[in-house]
């Protein structure tokens, strides 16, 4: 159902840096990008992808208050590795990775320019 969600940053390079090694951890890479505005990454193709971008409008990039973007892996031992390297990477936690609810388990994190994401396993 997801196509793509797009993250904001004011330092594109740092905010890719920062994405191709956490998703390089989930066997993701880039797919697309216009060099200096957008860069986009995804594990299969076709697939729900994430982008991080400068603003269209050319205003700074702000975080959206009850916006998380959900990254979905196959196993709890993926959450837990994915997450620690999120905060390898300079991420801060939002939650570290446990059973939330049944049939749920993820760990939370904010990526480098405040943007709050989970990776997560459901069933």
């Amino acid at each position: 159902m997801i196509g793509y969600v797009t993250l904001g940053t004011n330092d594109l390079e740092r905010a890719t840096a920062f994405y191709d090694a956490l998703f390089a951890e989930m066997g993701g890479s880039r797919m697309m990008e216009e060099e200096g505005y957008f860069v986009a990454w995804s594990s299969e193709a076709p697939g729900a992808a994430l982008a991080a971008s400068r603003p269209f409008d050319g205003n700074a990039a702000t975080v959206g208050n009850g916006v998380m973007v959900a990254l979905a892996v196959a196993t709890e031992d993926d959450v837990q590795r994915v997450h620690a390297r999120a905060l390898e990477l300079g991420g801060s936690d939002e939650g570290a990775p446990g059973p939330r609810g049944d049939n749920f388990y993820a760990g939370y994190f904010r990526d480098l320019d405040g943007n709050k994401l989970n990776v997560f396993v459901a069933g």
